[in-house]
């Protein structure tokens, strides 16, 4: 700034020129803590989701969990076990909080115990009322503690000619066993063969499986987790990406986090350090390409949902349940943004991702939309704050009311023509149809002229018609950018990369599926 003389001016010139430089001081007070950028509805996000770096979600990397010893028994999977005897499945009677029982020919809920992970062989399980299965003083097997202890862990011993045979070995050193369909008990000495009249052996079938941070550090142990994990953190999101980004017409990326992070270098185990170093490359390369940055907390404390990339052990949802989850979610938001608070590419910090209704109630996410936009707000004027609506929720307007009085808060919506039976017999023309008419319709209902903004925070050219051509995925793909960019704030693709690269964004860009 140029310095003017001030003896070349009047007594009443000196005192206006007086009042600009503290109205310029002033204005340079507040630049500085707005950090330079205002909040600008007239910016649209075109953004992609940095999926499966930070966050683990196996279909996307399938070969990152090939190292791992009995890879088919990581946390959450469920198993179900079917006495070779009596020819039906053990089950945990009423659900849990009974005993063990062999007499059901069939196999559901009740049949299914899912596993925790001690180290390769060694495990708990869980049944259906989140008791763990345990033997207890007269050498019954039962399921009546909440939480586990040397009674309730297991070794499963694997026949080495067929790895779905197996047997269960208790800590008091013998064999689970049934002796009546009624009747399971720890007291076999496992000295019989494999063949189908040992009452201590048991034929193994999978019931659903998770892949995701839990799975993939647990599984690896403390010596390998840290090895595996940045190494694809250094080589699976890299500074080229950024650019490629950049210029095919994309102004922004979502990266998806867990609430470990700010705990690095030492977060509790089993997640290992680095996640952090990765998202500090992140912003520094988002701000040499021109690219804006919304941090995505997909993984809050006790699972928000029960899926993978929520970081979920076992599909339980223990996020809301009690206040201490909420409060250690808004503490990673304020670690978060007083990190980046400064740094111009931080456009938008998303407090959670997907929370599942009912489990998760309105009542709990207002709380944490309230905390954490309070705690973005104690860092940053300018960051929009994300409020994901709840999957399952019978009302898509229940935040518009709350977020009105929020300056800058933004609501998210996630559409799919996957997942649910209704798209599966869709034609081509059904599923333009439908984005044209239906997600039109469910994203005007959401869109206020007072309200917050929206954000149409993933979508994908991916549906179930089978032998679509070229051109069909390119209306596909086109009407829904139509269709999405009347989000007031903008929408993110739902990922950058996957293992077979159809469908990501950079291979339908490549390949000419979408051109923005």
């Amino acid at each position: 700034m140029q310095l003017i003389n001030m003896t070349t001016y009047s007594s009443c010139a000196k005192k206006l020129l007086f009042v600009y430089y503290l109205f310029i001081i002033s204005s340079c007070c507040i630049f500085n803590f707005s950090y330079g950028r205002n909040l600008n509805p007239n910016f649209k996000v075109k953004a992609v989701n940095l999926g499966g770096w930070l966050i683990t979600e196996g279909w996307i990397k399938p070969s990152l969990f090939d190292g791992i010893p009995n890879k088919d028994f990581l946390d959450g999977t469920g198993l179900q076990f079917k006495s070779v005897t009596v020819g039906k499945y053990l089950c945990a009677e009423l659900g849990g909080g009974n005993i063990i029982v062999a007499n059901r020919t069939d196999a559901s809920g009740w049949e299914t115990f899912k596993i925790w992970r001690i180290n390769s062989t060694t495990f708990n399980f869980r049944v259906f009322n989140k008791e763990f299965v345990g033997i207890d003083g007269s050498g019954n097997v039962v399921a009546v503690q909440n939480k586990a202890g040397i009674s309730e862990t297991f070794e499963i011993v694997r026949n080495s000619d067929d790895p779905n045979r197996v047997r269960i070995k208790s800590t008091n050193g013998f064999f689970l066993q049934v002796k009546t369909e009624e009747l399971v008990t720890a007291d076999n000495g496992g000295n019989g063969g494999w063949g189908n009249d040992d009452p201590s052996v048991f034929i193994i079938k999978t019931s659903g499986r998770l892949e995701g941070e839990f799975q993939i550090t647990n599984g690896y142990g403390p010596i390998m987790a840290p090895q595996v994990m940045r190494e694809h953190w250094r080589t699976y999101i890299v500074e080229e990406d950024f650019k490629f980004i950049a210029s095919n017409g994309l102004n922004a990326v979502r990266i998806p986090i867990g609430w470990w992070i700010a705990s690095d270098p030492t977060p509790p185990k089993p997640y290992v350090g680095g996640s952090l170093l990765a998202l500090d490359n992140a912003f520094l390369w988002a701000r040499k390409y021109g690219l804006k940055v919304i941090i995505d907390l997909h993984a809050a404390p006790g699972s928000q949902n029960p899926w993978e990339h929520s970081s979920n052990r076992d599909g339980t949802i223990e996020w809301g349940k009690t206040d201490d989850t909420i409060q250690q979610t808004v503490e990673v938001i304020d670690f978060l943004t007083a990190r980046y608070a400064k740094n111009p590419s931080l456009y938008a910090v998303e407090l959670i991702n997907e929370p599942l209704a009912p489990e998760v109630t309105l009542d709990m996410v207002k709380k944490l939309y309230q905390d954490g936009y309070n705690a973005v707000r104690k860092h940053s004027s300018t960051a929009y704050v994300v409020m994901s609506n709840r999957l399952g929720s019978p009302d898509a307007t229940e935040l518009l009311t709350f977020a009105s009085g929020l300056k800058g808060s933004v609501i998210d919506v996630h559409y799919y023509n996957l997942f649910s039976d209704i798209y599966d017999n869709m034609s081509v023309q059904q599923n333009l149809d439908y984005v044209n008419t239906n997600r039109t319709a469910q994203l005007n209902t959401v869109t206020q002229s007072n309200g917050p903004l929206t954000f149409v925070g993933e979508w994908v050219a991916e549906w179930q018609v089978r032998d679509a051509t070229k051109e069909d995925y390119q209306k596909y793909a086109n009407a829904q950018l139509e269709v999405f960019g009347r989000a007031t704030f903008g929408w993110a693709y739902w990922t950058l990369k996957n293992v077979n690269n159809h469908w990501s964004m950079e291979w339908m860009i490549k390949n000419g599926y979408i051109k923005l």
